[in-house]
């Protein structure tokens, strides 16, 4: 987005990783704040912050998502159950209510907020995440429908496998299922972290109602549709070869 002129506000819990990006790009255009999207009082003291580094906020981009480790959710402790709904829902939330009086006063504005494969089709071992992306699929449409006669779009992205460090940065040990996926004869070709932010940019530019960044999402949300109670019995069957 930078590369097209924008100016970004970055939020992460990690300043080192905000540093980071900080060094990759323009430091007039990319000012950051290192809270926690799950900290309601943080977020709601951020529209001040933007405002007060570019003067004004047009579009917010709520990627921050966290899993949880491959169990049944009747093995979920109480914490790490709130703690996934807490950064992916209420997270998505909070930057919701705290920017949309800005955004409503904007000549344009755009929401956009990352759900998931796992928001619209089950994968065992993952229940909790995908509730939370659920959640975020159905409030995103909900507010679609509540702003439609506004100047402010509203677009829920599926991301398919990005190549992002989310099981790290959730804290969960993948590393033997992820070695099973690499020697697998049928691989999933995953999407770049800069192909999937161009499909997701560009869904925000052309107002897109929903966007399935990836062949993966797109041929696995049809396959859904079509026979649902089917999809879900082949993920299941996948995940277990993988998990076993």
């Amino acid at each position: 987005m930078i590369s097209k002129g924008a100016r970004v506000f970055g939020v992460d819990l990690s300043e080192e990783r905000l540093q980071e990006t900080l060094a990759l790009t323009h430091p007039e255009s990319f000012k950051f704040a290192a809270i926690s999207v799950a900290d309601k009082e943080q977020v709601e003291a951020l529209p001040s912050k933007v405002i007060e580094a570019f003067g004004q906020v047009d579009a917010i981009f709520n990627v921050a998502g966290i899993i949880h480790p491959f169990i049944k959710v009747e093995q979920l402790d109480y914490d790490r159950i709130e703690r996934v709904m807490q950064v992916n829902f209420y997270g998505t939330l909070y930057m919701v209510k705290s920017f949309m009086p800005h955004l409503l006063k904007r000549p344009e504005g755009h929401i956009v907020n990352i759900s998931s494969m796992g928001g619209f089709i089950p994968v065992p071992g993952q229940t909790i995440y995908g509730a939370s992306k659920a959640a975020v699929k159905l409030l995103s449409e909900g507010l679609h429908s509540e702003l439609q006669e506004t100047k402010v779009g509203v677009t829920v992205v599926f991301p398919g496998g990005v190549s992002t460090n989310i099981t790290g940065n959730s804290g969960v040990d993948t590393s033997k299922m992820m070695e099973k996926v690499a020697n697998s004869k049928s691989q999933v070709k995953t999407l770049t972290p800069e192909q999937a932010a161009e499909l997701i940019v560009n869904g925000m530019e052309t107002n897109q109602y929903q966007v399935y960044a990836g062949n993966d999402s797109k041929m696995l949300n049809v396959f859904t549709r079509i026979s649902p109670r089917r999809a879900a019995k082949i993920i299941a069957e996948q995940l277990k070869s993988l998990l076993g």
